[in-house]
């Protein structure tokens, strides 16, 4: 064959491939544009959603402090009375808590009152009468406004008792704004918060968007419903996509030169690559990936590709698999929770809306309160339950033995379940041992008493009426000490004994039903006392009653006799004035504390970290008490604790933690707090501390 006659053949061999080619990669440049105009679609969809979340968390405390002073009897005897010192030395102290720049405060008939602002706001009366009529029906709004300052965002609610929270019952006794102008230090604040770049915009302004960046636009509404401006959300948006058109161009030069040049060589350069290409598109063959990738030019590029791809493929089975097993083991676990949690959160929200969304007299209340905080216990305990259930299965639980008096454990145990129980018609019993301890002994009490507890408290349970005892046994010979738990209650059958001791576990009654609990109390149980190194057995017979049995080494500590310590009646009241420091970041926490303790004789200081609750404690001798965070910004509780205690030894320090489990707790203890409270706080408990430790550094002090 002449070149002559071989050329032409040779030339559209050239042209056909390499129109191929480009055929195909258009076809990737168009799904590739596809997929970055989706993504950004989706990205700023998702932009919109966080942004809108981010002003809502923003807005939330000022939407809870609000509700909360709106609906206090002694305001609404403000504007009665208009005691301004009463508003300064309260209302208007709360600047800080709100973050705000002013707080006004308006009559019934939509007069000014009076005003706290910061010394950014000069205005004085900028609240709209419409505004006002609104909230004659709505009870609560946020709008914007402009004032001579700027733009100003403001929230307000009308006033009412104490026993109309949802504002319905009574006509309004004023009303109380909260504004935050909209400054520099504002939209600092909110950048941060939502990790954008963000400007004001009026409603005929265009917006300029740069490439990759993506935006989100908020309105700014009026009291009347009016936009008065806009923000605008910016966030850099980088799609590393690869750079489709500049390889376009390459492969028209390439396939130019190629037709005018490299005639000789089609066969190696054009053919054998797109044969190679062909095959793995058909077969995914991997020789041909790798051959593919030995090439040159634009082929070792899509061999590349096509290794990355086979490789992504292998990694989405994998990850297929893994997601697969994990959805297998969350809608097992989802399948054991769903009843226990559902039914104190069906409680919670069933009651909060009848409290919210219909007319009830102040006894309904308070019992449909007490189910609420009922429910709210059951579901702390349920989690509580959980956590420790995922120790024990994670063997992260570990013994702390420590030197424990025996006696005045058991007998503490007894005095504290049985103030429990004093509604109950249970004859409620402790057994005198026959075999008392002579010695203290070696153990983990913080467990053992979590044993004893679960096992006592589910005898209580299931007895109706009858009797409930506990108590322990020295048994010298086998060096083992033995716990008993006895009640007359229903009884286990046999079928259920079998499996009483597992996980998810309940006797299958209408009691238990009524009880209700996850089935978890009996199997942390088992682990606690297996943990301690003993064995915990029972014997039941239906209609009758149960005996559950436990024992632990005995471990004796023989330097001195035990001395049963006395329990104690605390003092809670106290008649002189004394000054309690709150350590506490959370504004609404803190609040709290604030509300819970306002009728008591105490004057309350506050620090929003560790390193100024050092300051004060040191330079301020009259702090007489310490309510610690345990987390805290700048510094913790436990190096703030360090860095007291060399200087004032003898100044109570309680830590307050939502960390409950037993290690936290000895975590607590070693670190040498003088005692702890856990959230969510407990108004009694609270109280009880305060007592106790006031008057053991009144003591320490005479």
């Amino acid at each position: 064959m002449t070149l002559k006659k071989t050329f032409p053949k040779i030339l559209w061999l050239i042209t056909s491939s390499s129109l191929f080619f480009i055929f195909l990669y258009f076809a990737l440049f168009y799904y590739t544009k596809k997929a970055e105009n989706q993504v950004y679609s989706d990205s700023v969809t998702q932009f919109d959603n966080e942004v809108n979340k981010l002003l809502e968390v923003n807005s939330k405390p000022i939407f809870v402090a609000i509700n909360n002073d709106t609906n206090w009897d002694e305001f609404v005897t403000f504007l009665k009375t208009n005691d301004a010192n009463w508003y300064n030395e309260t209302i208007g102290n709360e600047l800080n808590i709100y973050e705000a720049d002013y707080l006004g405060v308006y009559d019934v008939n939509k007069q000014f009152v009076i005003r706290t602002p910061t010394s950014k706001i000069k205005t004085i009366d900028f609240i709209p009468k419409s505004e006002i009529e609104l909230l004659n029906k709505v009870g609560i709004n946020k709008f914007y406004q402009k004032i001579p300052e700027g733009i100003v965002e403001i929230t307000g609610a009308s006033i009412h008792p104490s026993d109309d929270p949802l504002k319905k019952k009574t006509k309004p006794c004023g009303y109380f704004f909260v504004a935050r102008l909209m400054d520099a230090t504002f939209i600092s604040n909110l950048q941060k918060l939502t990790s954008s770049e963000i400007q004001f915009k009026n409603k005929s302004q265009d917006i300029k968007v740069a490439k990759n960046t993506i935006h989100s636009i908020v309105p700014l509404r009026n009291s009347e419903n009016t936009i008065i401006g806009e923000l605008v959300f910016k966030r850099k948006f980088d799609v590393y996509f690869e750079n489709t058109t500049n390889l376009l161009y390459a492969i028209i030069a390439a396939f130019i030169i190629n037709l005018l040049i490299n005639l000789f060589y089609t066969r190696k350069l054009v053919y054998y690559p797109l044969d190679l290409v062909r095959r793995v598109l058909e077969t995914g063959n991997k020789k041909a990936i790798n051959e593919l990738k030995k090439t040159t030019g634009e082929f070792r590029y899509i061999g590349n590709l096509f290794e990355e791809n086979s490789n992504q493929k292998i990694e989405l089975i994998k990850a297929k698999i893994k997601a697969e097993e994990g959805d297998r083991l969350k809608s097992s676990f989802l399948a054991n929770l769903s009843h226990e949690i559902r039914t104190p959160m069906n409680a919670i929200n069933g009651f909060t809306d009848l409290i919210l969304n219909t007319k009830i007299n102040e006894t309904e209340k308070i019992e449909y309160l007490n189910v609420i905080e009922k429910s709210g216990k059951n579901l702390v305990s349920i989690i509580d339950d959980l956590i420790e259930m995922s120790k024990i299965d994670s063997n992260q639980l570990l013994p702390n033995f420590t030197i424990t008096n025996l006696e005045s454990c058991v007998n503490e145990l007894y005095e504290t379940i049985k103030i429990t129980i004093k509604n109950k018609h249970i004859d409620f019993k402790l057994l005198k041992s026959n075999t008392p301890a002579e010695y203290n002994i070696w153990t983990d009490d913080i467990k053992l008493k979590q044993v004893i507890i679960n096992l006592v408290t589910n005898a209580i349970k299931f007895t109706v009426e009858g009797e409930v005892s506990f108590g322990y046994e020295i048994d010298r010979k086998q060096k083992l000490i033995r716990f008993t738990v006895n009640d007359s209650g229903i009884g286990i059958d046999e079928d259920n004994q079998r499996t009483i001791f597992d996980r998810f576990k309940r006797v299958d009654s209408d009691i238990s039903i009524k009880v209700g609990g996850l089935g978890l109390g009996l199997a942390i149980s088992k682990a606690y006392v297996e943990l301690l190194g003993g064995e915990i057995t029972l014997n039941s017979q239906v209609g009758k009653g149960t005996t559950f049995s436990f024992t632990i080494p005995l471990k004796y500590e023989k330097k001195n006799p035990i001395i049963v310590k006395p329990i104690v009646t605390l003092e809670t009241e106290k008649t002189e004035k004394q000054v309690i420091l709150i350590a506490e970041d959370d504004n609404i926490n803190f609040l709290l504390f604030q509300k819970i303790m306002q009728n008591k004789n105490f004057e309350i200081i506050r620090a929003i970290n560790g390193l100024e609750a050092v300051d004060i404690c040191i330079n301020n001798p009259n702090v007489d008490l310490v309510l610690m965070d345990i987390k805290m910004p700048l510094m913790n509780g436990y190096e703030a604790l360090e860095q007291i205690l060399p200087i004032r030894p003898h100044l109570p320090i309680i830590a307050q933690t939502a960390y409950s489990s037993s290690e936290d707790k000895i975590k607590i203890e070693e670190a040498g707090f003088t005692d702890y409270i856990t959230k969510p706080l407990n108004r009694e408990r609270l109280f009880e501390l305060i007592g106790q430790y006031l008057n053991k550094a009144d003591n320490h002090e005479v």
